[in-house]
């Protein structure tokens, strides 16, 4: 097939990955291509040059417009619009079997594009006023939507989803995360440093257990870094720094918990089966879908509660790495990711949907 990915342009779709959903479209874009499909990815012009790429603005809105995403910044929308408007006009003209939709823009959801092109669209964020209707009138037949849990699909449609909307969970590759049979008695994170992730909550509980604690990934918010996480640096607690994948694998692999402290209502969560495949049970906060991925592989506990996450560590060192890495391998691998989507894709094409009816 010939797949179309479209991607969120805050940041480069590139290793080291600013967050999850960075991470989710360059191993789509991977992926398919492993499979025999032809794929173009549609993302800012800095992105991972080894990926088939057609820039839908020349650099990452964060190099341009920094710090804007959420403050509806009337040039920042219309220099991501106009990028987008041109993209779809590209994608519906350039003989593509189907689209997977992972921006965050409403003009892929316009029913003229829709009608064009074969779509899928992936929700990853929480739903908000600025997006929340124009992806409740795309629920069409012909158009898949799908969220990364059942968390985040009850909270698009809290009433029952429609036919065309279903839970496809994120999916990782085992192998680019080895399982580590043991590990040293510390404690890590790893994520976006930003409030909403909850870094400040993950050093006061391994302060409170007792625990060395290392944090890792990029300083996406500079006051928050600067207020809640430098002053308590020092000593068992530091930060490791930005890594990219085989070595962030490996300074996670040596810990022996991962703490997961979502402070919103977290889509999925992806660090968090990581380090589950790496053998590192969870100790965390059960907020947004964290309960549904973590499973018997953690303990997880009422938000911002610091004294019961210091309790939690202590109980998910007591699960069995082998636990947390059976988790993984049973319902977040990449393959069968993979495979759900390319049935998505069929869905989403009248022609194939008729056969796997029958």
């Amino acid at each position: 097939m010939r797949i179309a990915i479209l991607a969120h342009l805050r940041h480069p779709i590139a290793p080291p990955f600013a967050g999850g959903l960075e991470a989710y479209t360059w191993n789509l874009a991977e992926g398919l291509r492993g499979r025999g499909h032809e794929v173009v990815l549609f993302a800012s012009g800095d992105s991972d040059p080894r990926v088939p790429l057609d820039p839908i603005i020349p650099v990452h809105q964060e190099r341009r417009f920094p710090g804007l995403e959420h403050q509806g910044d009337a040039g920042l929308k219309a220099h991501l619009d106009e990028g987008y408007a041109k993209a779809c006009d590209r994608i519906a003209g350039g003989g593509f079997d189907v689209v997977h939709n992972n921006s965050l823009s409403r003009l892929a959801l316009e029913p003229r594009r829709l009608a064009a092109t074969p779509t899928v669209t992936s929700l990853h964020v929480p739903p908000y006023n600025a997006l929340r209707w124009f992806v409740h009138a795309s629920a069409v037949p012909g158009h898949r939507i799908t969220a990364t849990s059942d968390a985040l699909l009850r909270a698009w449609w809290p009433e029952g989803a429609p036919p065309g909307a279903s839970v496809l969970h994120n999916g990782i590759d085992p192998a680019a995360w080895p399982y580590s049979p043991r590990g040293d008695g510390s404690a890590v994170w790893s994520g976006r440093l930003a409030a909403v992730k909850g870094a400040h909550h993950a050093i006061a509980a391994a302060r409170r257990a007792g625990l060395p604690l290392t944090l890792f990934g990029p300083i996406e918010e500079p006051e928050y870094w600067a207020a809640r996480v430098a002053p308590n640096l020092g000593g068992p607690i530091r930060y490791g720094g930005h890594l990219a994948g085989p070595a962030l694998a490996a300074e996670i692999g040596r810990a022996s918990v991962f703490l997961f402290t979502p402070c919103w209502d977290e889509p999925f969560g992806l660090a968090a089966i990581e380090a589950m495949a790496c053998g590192l049970p969870v100790a965390g906060f059960a907020r947004g879908a964290a309960s549904e991925i973590v499973g018997e592989a953690g303990c997880l506990v009422r938000c911002g509660d610091e004294a019961a996450l210091a309790g939690a560590i202590g109980t998910a060192l007591t699960i069995p790495r082998t636990v947390a890495r059976a988790r993984v391998q049973r319902l977040f691998t990449r393959e069968l990711w993979l495979d759900r989507c390319e049935v998505l894709y069929a869905l989403a094409r009248p022609a194939e949907a008729a056969v796997l009816a029958v």
